[in-house]
């Protein structure tokens, strides 16, 4: 099919069916040195690259990865060429639309005299896209004019495969919406004035379990770099970037028989460690504690923790029903970034009391006083949590409802949790090496009790191997990317925490496990029927 016009002269050759007739027929159209074509002609040039690109694929069944990436440059080049070719000068403004089977285009063009506000959104088929041409115009200062041309690819993605997207992930990749490009032809000043928004229908069946990027072409990989989700819904899903480019949906979803037993077994684990959670509050609140014991912040990092991960199992398991709600999904990281987050300030302020209590041994004192009331505290534990998030929210609230509602990786604001904890981590670290400095000084001594002695070393090994768990399986999600068997360790020691709780301050304390015993005899002998107590 012929594309004609002052000239131009490009046809498809006869049996073209190999890689150097493509070529051949890509170089020609490079050479075009007309700056306007008709619509018809750049219609029909169109429809040639895009039947020469398709009997290629369709007689090699052996295209490399490689081949089918510089197909796709050459055409989304030699597209944006011919597109620009539709841009004509224009006072007010005007705009060209064409659709072929292939690919849909709107030019839209403004000049110094326009008297619109804003420009329409440019709506296609299953894209459309929101962009500030009149503030790009306006800093053009010569011409005052600019010029956007966005199209929709209907089989670009046999080309920009979604398997260019973080190929060393182990996931299955799915193209969700038509492949889309955003150029600003024959614009002097192209910086845009604020983000771009891209609304990209869903081509596929939307699945909530799996993990949605809006991504851009970027030579030869799928890449997210600038771009970001701003809401999703069933249907569709609304992208923000800071550039212009190609652009596209991909979701990646775990593999089916892998994505099932973890699962369950996140789902059984989770569950476990609730049950010991509330076993290890109750028996806080409820059992009698020697007079120096202080369970304050224990009770804390058990009801932060508690809540945190009750709230993330019922989040995961509704996520079909929460993730199209943004603001909902949104609201629940936060909630989760506090809540995760107190619980490692209550660690450091138990850490602290130890350190206290220890350096009490040390002086020469009848009477001990408690250091800290447990007002301070409280206000301590979660005011320090609710600072960052807080701050985090004012910072970059676009940061909070990932895939799964959680903390979005973008632009590392993963770091407005991961850095305090790190720094927590590092201070408790200090704190438990001036402990051991000061147990070993206070060993030295005889003043104070042998059996205050044994009891503070035993809470200040119990502390450090809870620092451990509860620290140590954070630490170990950092190197879970690429590993099965680091997932699974980080799944089951992030969630067995309130049972290392238990066993560890309840199971393992003579006093208590005294109390369980003396419970049990008289729920047993209290259930019994009473003929048979009679009998003895």
């Amino acid at each position: 099919m012929p594309g004609k016009q002052g000239g131009i002269n490009i046809m498809l050759e006869d049996g073209c069916t190999s890689q150097n007739c493509f070529q051949n027929l890509l170089e020609k159209i490079e050479n075009i040195t007309s700056q306007v074509l008709s619509v018809s002609t750049v219609t029909n040039i169109l429809t040639v690259v895009f039947n020469a690109s398709g009997k290629i694929l369709e007689s090699s069944s052996s295209v490399s990865p490689a081949e089918l990436a510089s197909y796709g440059n050459h055409i989304l080049k030699t597209s944006e060429k011919l597109i620009s070719t539709l841009v004509k000068p224009t006072d007010t403004n005007d705009n060209v639309n064409f659709t072929l089977a292939v690919v849909e285009v709107e030019v839209f063009m403004v000049g110094r005299n326009v008297i619109l506000d804003k420009i329409p959104r440019l709506d296609k088929t299953n894209s459309s896209v929101d962009i500030d041409l009149i503030g790009i115009a306006k800093n053009n200062n010569e011409t005052r004019s600019a010029a956007v041309a966005f199209m929709s690819y209907n089989t670009m993605e046999n080309l920009l495969k979604p398997d260019f997207f973080n190929p060393s992930n182990a996931t299955i990749k799915t193209m969700m919406s038509t492949v889309i490009s955003a150029t600003l032809p024959k614009t002097t000043n192209t910086k845009l004035t604020k983000p771009v928004n891209f609304t990209l229908k869903h081509i596929r069946e939307f699945d909530p379990n799996g993990s949605l990027s809006c991504v851009y072409w970027n030579i030869s990989e799928w890449i997210v770099d600038g771009c970001s989700v701003l809401e999703t819904k069933i249907n569709y899903t609304v992208c923000s970037c800071v550039h212009l480019s190609t652009f596209a949906l991909i979701m990646q979803t775990s593999r089916p028989l892998e994505s099932d037993s973890l699962d369950l077994l996140n789902l059984v684990c989770v569950i476990v460690g609730l049950v010991f959670f509330s076993l290890a509050l109750l028996t806080f609140a409820l059992c009698q504690w020697s007079p120096g014991v202080n369970n304050v912040a224990r009770i804390n990092i058990c009801i932060s923790l508690l809540c945190a991960h009750l709230l993330f199992l019922l989040t995961q398991q509704f996520l079909r029903l929460i993730r199209p709600d943004q603001v909902l999904c949104a609201v629940i990281s936060g909630v989760l970034h506090f809540l995760f987050l107190s619980g490692f300030v209550w660690m450091f302020i138990e850490a602290a009391l130890l350190f206290i209590c220890v350096k009490n041994l040390s002086q020469i004192s009848s009477k001990k006083r408690e250091a800290l009331n447990s007002g301070f505290m409280c206000v301590i534990g979660y005011s320090v949590a609710l600072v960052v998030v807080g701050v985090s929210v004012g910072l970059f609230p676009e940061g909070y409802g990932s895939e799964h509602c959680w903390i979005k990786m973008d632009k590392g604001f993963i770091w407005s949790f991961l850095g305090p904890v790190c720094v927590i981590l590092a201070l408790n670290m200090i704190l438990f090496i001036k402990i051991i400095i000061n147990l070993n000084s206070a060993l030295k001594k005889l003043n104070a009790e042998v059996s205050q002695m044994k009891q503070t070393k035993i809470m200040a090994f119990k502390t450090l191997a809870q620092f451990v768990v509860l620290g140590c399986s954070w630490i170990l999600g950092f190197f879970t990317n690429d590993s099965k068997v680091l997932e699974i360790l980080f799944l089951i020691l992030n969630s067995q925490q309130g049972t290392f709780i238990f066993l560890v301050y309840c199971v393992l304390n003579d006093e208590v496990r005294q109390q369980y015993k003396k419970f049990f005899r008289c729920l047993y002998y209290g259930l019994k029927p009473k003929h048979i107590k009679s009998v003895q």
